[in-house]
């Protein structure tokens, strides 16, 4: 099915534009042989197309996801792509409630690209398949206790809000997908950790 599994509550919202953006910005690096990218909901709205307000944000970052279609995350998903990407500490808490065996591959987006950016750099040219062990790095030091910021890990569901907060989702997850990509593959910080530290500090 998918490389990358990128899951929020109804895929109706975030998850189609994180796929959106995500996809953008591995095919800008390995472009068709870029690891594909799905996205699903734990109540997903089966069948119903993403909200206007997402088509709209998405569209004015060059992002179309017009076509999208909601599904509902089923357990197959889950066991076949090599890692999935909450929206919120809920939909990662609810894949490994349902597949426990997929904790070691299952992140929130801001928990993953904090644990991506505080890797040791590596010289070695990114490839596609990188991803699997790249996972299994993040997922060793989280289990070494790196904390992150436990504080900022989800993304705000912007469901019944106005089109400017969802432009605002849209800026913040169009940012974090391309840092996401970043650590994924080309394994160099895109971030420095105390850059981050000092931007949240005087925020």
């Amino acid at each position: 099915m998918a490389g990358i599994l990128v899951i929020c509550t109804g895929n109706v919202c975030r998850s189609p534009m994180a796929e959106g953006f995500l996809r953008r910005s591995l095919e800008q690096r390995f472009g068709h042989d870029a690891p594909s990218v799905a996205s699903a909901g734990t109540t997903g709205w089966d069948g119903r197309p993403a909200m206007p307000e997402s088509v709209a944000a998405a569209a004015e970052r060059d992002i179309d996801i017009a076509g999208h279609i909601a599904r509902v995350l089923e357990r197959g998903h889950v066991e076949e792509a090599d890692l999935v990407v909450g929206m919120a500490a809920e939909h990662r808490e609810a894949v490994v409630r349902s597949l426990a065996d997929a904790a070691s591959k299952t992140f929130t987006l801001k928990e993953l690209v904090r644990l991506l950016e505080a890797l040791p750099a590596s010289d070695r040219p990114p490839a596609p398949g990188d991803l699997r062990a790249r996972v299994a790095e993040a997922d060793a030091l989280r289990r070494s206790g790196f904390a992150g910021n436990p504080h900022d890990e989800d993304v705000v569901d912007p469901l019944g809000l106005p089109l400017e907060s969802y432009r605002g989702i849209a800026w913040e997850l169009d940012e974090w997908s391309e840092r996401l990509a970043a650590g994924l593959f080309e394994r160099a910080p895109a971030r420095a950790a105390g850059a981050e530290r000092a931007g949240e500090e005087a925020g």
